[in-house]
């Protein structure tokens, strides 16, 4: 399988990533870190490191800063641990308050007094990558480049990224700043696959394009040498035996896919859901979101499945998630 972006950089050869969302507990502030709560993330980490997982992602609003804390007090158990692992977080998104709404906020004050409130959470000196969560209508290149030249020179962040952006967004970002990019995480799954329609159905076709993606974003990420991460790849489990009451035919037909092939190769729906994305020449690096010890045991194979999926199970694996046939 050919080396990952983020691999070439030496930063991470991670081929998963896991999505620490779901640690902390609820989303309300109020409510306290139990010892349940650390307990959970030492067992996520543990499941995550015994499958070869090295790479976790948070972001400040997760659990509203618990699902750090509580990471942060397995790091403080296991100090030999942080530099085993590269930990990722992300800035730029202030939640609602019940008086304003939510928004984006790239300003210079905004991530510098973000990220010193993630390394506090996280009780660690420093981020192997940061990324700025969501685009903000309002941002400024010159001084998102200020911010992270004085992050890089006081050794608080070593590496910088976006999340959920197009290329005319990361080009006008990337005009102010000394380093590339070395991140664009994107929500990309068998279930949200519109990422493969604008080099298929958007060229000469009339395609529908009330689910559009940028238009030459993973040729883009490519040619650039940036490591495209997918967000919510397990699709929550839609296609690995999550019953649901609201599933098309389309899901239906796709799960039983997934689990024909799955039994054919003597693995898991996961990996294969996981294989599905990972079999893409961008070495796309799914982020896991599930903090379930046996779901991520589940997604151990997932390497080797993306190595030995055919074509043709790519593409009816495709096929029957859009519910049509290709043009």
């Amino acid at each position: 399988m050919k080396m990952m972006p983020l691999e070439r950089r030496g930063i991470s050869n991670s081929r998963l990533v896991l999505g620490c969302m779901g640690l902390g507990g609820s989303w309300n502030s109020a409510d306290p870190v139990t010892s349940s709560h650390i307990r959970q993330a030492e067992e996520a980490v543990e499941a995550a490191l015994s499958i070869g997982i090295t790479m976790y992602d948070h972001a400040d609003i997760y659990k509203r800063g618990k699902a750090e804390s509580v990471f942060g007090q397995v790091l403080k158990q296991q100090p030999r641990l942080r530099e085993q692992i590269v930990i990722q977080s992300k800035v730029g998104i202030h939640l609602s308050d019940g008086i304003l709404p939510q928004r984006y906020n790239f300003s210079k004050g905004h991530i510098l007094h973000s990220v010193d409130g993630i390394l506090e959470r996280l009780g660690t000196q420093y981020l192997d990558v940061l990324l700025l969560h969501r685009p903000d209508p309002l941002m400024e290149p010159d001084e998102i480049a200020e911010a992270f030249t004085m992050l890089k020179l006081t050794g608080k962040v070593r590496n910088f990224g976006v999340s959920n952006m197009s290329p005319g967004q990361i080009r006008f970002l990337q005009s102010a700043l000394p380093d590339p990019f070395v991140v664009n995480q994107l929500e990309m799954s068998l279930l949200r696959h519109h990422w493969v329609d604008p080099g298929i159905l958007h060229i000469n076709q009339k395609a529908d394009l009330k689910d559009s993606f940028p238009e030459g974003l993973m040729e883009f990420m490519q040619m650039e040498n940036i490591q495209i991460q997918a967000w919510g790849p397990l699709s929550q489990g839609r296609f690995s035996g999550k019953e649901s009451d609201n599933a098309t035919e389309a899901e239906m037909k796709t799960a039983a896919l997934v689990q024909q092939i799955a039994d054919e190769n003597e693995t898991t729906p996961e990996a294969i859901v996981l294989a599905w994305l990972m079999k893409h020449p961008a070495c796309i690096q799914p982020v896991i979101g599930t903090v379930n010890p046996k779901r991520i045991i589940a997604c151990k194979d997932a390497a080797r499945q993306a190595e030995i999926m055919t074509r043709e199970q790519w593409y009816t694996l495709l096929v029957s998630a859009r519910g049509v046939n290709m043009p």
